[in-house]
C-alpha cells in the first residue's frame, strides 16, 4: 500500500494561538467519581490465533467476529488444526470455532463494519475480491464469502481505512478523491444497500498545508447523530479544522462543519507526520468522545503520543476536558464501553505528561493496553500488559467483553496469537 508522508512543519506557521494544556482537571463535582467496572485481566481461552502478519480491524456481526488485517495463516485455540486465511477471516464468537468464510482478497484490510443481513463491509487498499475487480470497498456475505449483489460501489486510488453504518448510509474514510466516479476527498456516504454515493454528503475536506487528505478514522454517535472525522486535513468546506472535523447529520446540511473546533492538534509533532491522530470513538451515551494519537514526541502542553476526552455537545472553540499522555510512544486503538475508555498501542506508561522516552513523576506502567477513568483521565488499576510490538490497532465490544487485535502473540501473559477477548466480569 502507497502511503505518502509529508511534513507538517508548515502548519507551525499557520497555529491557532492557544496551545492545549495536559489535563485541566475535573472539576470539583467528579472528585467523588464512582468505582469503574473493567473487564478480566485473563483473556478467554478458547479465541483462535492468527500465526503472522497483523490484525488492523474487528467487527462482530451477529454470532460471528470477522477480522481483517495483513495475515496468511489462523489455528484453532489448541493449535492444532491450521488454515489458510489471506487478509480476512471469521470466527464463531461462542466458540471460537474457526468458520468457513475465506474471501480472496488481494490486499490488505484496514477496516470493517457490521452490514444488515449477516453481511460485513470490508475497507483497505485492495483491487480485486474473487475474480471481480473491487477497489477498496466491499459487502460480503458472511454465509458465502461472496459479493453481495446489488452493493456497487468502488474508490479510484489510495485505501478506506475508517467505516461506520448509521441510518441506512454508509460513512466511509481514507485517502480516495473519488468514489464510483463522484468526487469525494477522504470522506463520503454511501446507501448502505446500493452502495450509490449521497450526493448531499460532500465535506469538501482539504489539506493545502499538508498536501493529500487522507482520513485516518471516523465514528458516528450511537444516537446518528455526530460524526466525527479524524486525519490529515486543515479544512472543511470553508471551516478551519485541523486533525479532527465534526459534523451534525440531523442539520439542514449535514456535511457542513458543525460549530464544534479544536485547536488542540495544531501544534506539531515530530517531523514527518502527515497526521498524528490514529483513531476515535464516542462513549455509549453518545456525550463525549476520545482521541488517541501517535507522534513520537511528548510534552505537557502537547497532544502527542496521548489520549484525550472532548464533549460532544459542546460548542465553538473545545479544549480536551483531560489529556493522557504516555511519555512519547504511540496509540493506535481506543473503545469506550462499561464505564472505561480503553486504549491500546505500544506504549509502556500512561498517566506521563512529564516523561520523554521515559517514565516522568507520576507514571504507571501500562504495556501495550490500558484502561483510563472517563472522568479523572487517569489510568485505572487495570494492567492485563501484552507484547508491544507495533501496537494494538483494533478493539470490538462483543456481549462477552473486549476484543483485542494487534500484531503480537503475548496478551495478558499467555500466547494469543494476536487476537483475544478479556471476558466480562458482571
Amino acid at each position: 500500500m502507497h502511503r505518502r508522508v509529508v511534513s507538517l512543519a508548515v502548519l507551525a506557521a499557520i497555529a491557532l494561538p492557544a496551545a492545549v494544556g495536559a489535563a485541566h482537571g475535573p472539576p470539583p463535582e467528579y472528585l467523588g467519581a464512582r468505582q469503574v467496572r473493567t473487564v478480566s485481566e485473563d483473556p478467554a481461552d478458547w479465541t483462535p490465533h492468527i500465526l503472522d502478519g497483523e490484525v488492523h480491524a474487528l467487527a462482530v456481526v451477529g454470532e460471528t467476529v470477522v477480522v481483517g488485517g495483513d495475515f496468511t495463516k489462523v489455528a484453532d485455540s489448541t493449535l492444532e488444526q491450521e488454515y489458510d486465511r489471506a487478509h480476512l477471516f471469521a470466527f464463531d464468537l461462542r466458540t471460537g470455532a474457526v468458520l468457513d468464510f475465506a474471501p480472496v482478497i488481494d490486499g490488505m484490510v484496514l477496516s470493517l463494519a457490521a452490514g444488515p443481513g449477516g453481511t460485513v463491509f470490508v475497507g483497505g487498499p485492495f483491487e480485486e475480491v474473487g475474480d471481480a475487480d473491487v477497489r477498496g470497498i466491499a459487502r460480503l456475505d458472511l454465509a458465502t464469502g461472496g459479493l453481495v449483489e446489488g452493493f456497487d460501489a468502488s474508490i479510484n486510488w489510495g485505501d478506506v481505512r475508517g467505516l461506520a453504518v448509521s441510518g441506512g448510509w454508509l460513512y466511509l474514510g481514507g485517502s480516495f478523491s473519488a468514489v464510483n466516479g463522484v468526487e469525494r476527498l477522504g470522506l463520503a456516504r454511501l446507501d448502505a444497500l446500493t452502495g450509490e454515493v449521497d450526493p448531499w454528503f460532500d465535506p469538501r475536506l482539504e489539506a493545502p498545508e499538508i498536501g493529500r487528505v487522507k482520513v485516518e478514522d471516523i465514528a458516528v454517535s450511537p444516537e446518528g447523530d455526530r460524526l466525527l472525522a479524524v486525519g490529515a486535513f486543515t479544512r472543511a468546506g470553508r471551516a478551519r479544522r485541523v486533525q479532527a472535523a465534526m459534523f451534525d447529520l440531523t442539520g439542514d446540511n449535514p456535511a457542513r462543519a458543525a460549530d464544534w473546533w479544536t485547536d488542540a492538534y495544531v501544534p506539531l509533532c515530530r517531523e514527518g507526520f502527515d497526521t498524528y491522530v490514529r483513531a476515535v470513538d464516542f462513549s455509549p451515551d453518545g456525550e463525549y468522545l476520545v482521541i488517541v494519537t501517535t507522534g513520537r514526541l511528548s510534552g505537557v502542553d502537547l497532544t502527542c503520543d496521548t489520549a484525550a476526552r472532548f464533549e460532544t455537545y459542546a460548542t465553538g472553540r473545545v479544549r480536551p476536558t483531560w489529556v493522557n499522555h504516555t511519555g512519547g510512544d504511540s496509540l493506535y486503538a481506543v473503545e469506550i464501553v462499561g464505564g472505561a475508555v480503553y486504549v491500546g498501542g505500544h506504549q509502556r506508561w500512561l498517566d506521563n505528561p512529564y516523561g520523554m522516552e521515559s517514565a516522568g513523576p507520576g507514571a504507571v506502567e501500562r504495556p501495550g493496553v490500558a484502561a483510563i477513568h472517563p472522568v479523572t483521565g487517569m489510568a485505572l488499576p487495570w494492567n492485563p500488559t501484552r507484547s508491544r510490538g507495533v501496537g494494538v490497532r483494533a478493539f470490538a465490544i462483543t456481549p462477552l467483553g473486549l476484543l483485542v487485535g494487534s500484531d503480537t502473540d503475548e496478551l495478558g501473559r499467555e500466547y494469543h496469537g494476536r487476537v483475544g477477548l478479556f471476558p466480562r466480569t458482571d
